[in-house]
């Protein structure tokens, strides 16, 4: 059975990251976007990583530009969007496909693992998913559920 381990992704860098990094890890996925109505997010997401990174959860940042085209950047100009504006410290990769024949193949483990309410698709940018310790995909959250309505999630995964 599959497990988050299994895949790897390129960072904003353009190196190469292996996803086993974060074996043993809480991991919170999200498709990101500089310039979507939910970009905000970005500090809440922030907020939770800084709070509980301690205790093993890490966030994961995929910007997507298949929404409306709310991605135009290129990956140095996300990076430093991100940074300056949301202080983003945790993990972000390359800008990948979340749906249809491009999806990066992280994107559709996920999606199949935790089909949302459109089944196997992926709504809009800020799509969550968590994933515990075992390297499981725990729960799918919408891309309107706000970071800080996550915490009960997160707090049972980190105790798990």
């Amino acid at each position: 059975m599959p497990t988050l381990s299994d895949f790897s992704a390129t960072t904003l860098e353009g190196s190469d990251q292996d996803l086993s990094a974060y074996a043993g890890k809480v991991v919170l996925v999200v498709n990101t976007a500089s310039q979507c109505g939910f970009t905000p997010q970005l500090g809440g997401l922030e907020e939770l990583y800084r709070t509980y990174a301690d205790q093993g959860l890490v966030v994961l940042g995929f910007p997507c530009n298949q929404f409306g085209g709310q991605e135009p950047n290129t990956e140095e100009q996300i990076g430093a969007f991100c940074e300056r504006n949301y202080g983003v410290s945790f993990p972000m990769f390359a800008k990948v496909d979340v749906n249809g024949d491009d999806a990066h193949p992280l994107y559709d483990w996920l999606k199949s693992e935790k089909g949302g309410l459109l089944g196997s698709k992926i709504k809009w940018n800020f799509a969550k998913f968590l994933v515990g310790r075992d390297g499981q995909v725990v729960k799918r959250f919408s891309p309107t559920t706000e970071p800080a309505k996550l915490t009960d999630d997160i707090e049972k995964a980190l105790a798990a």
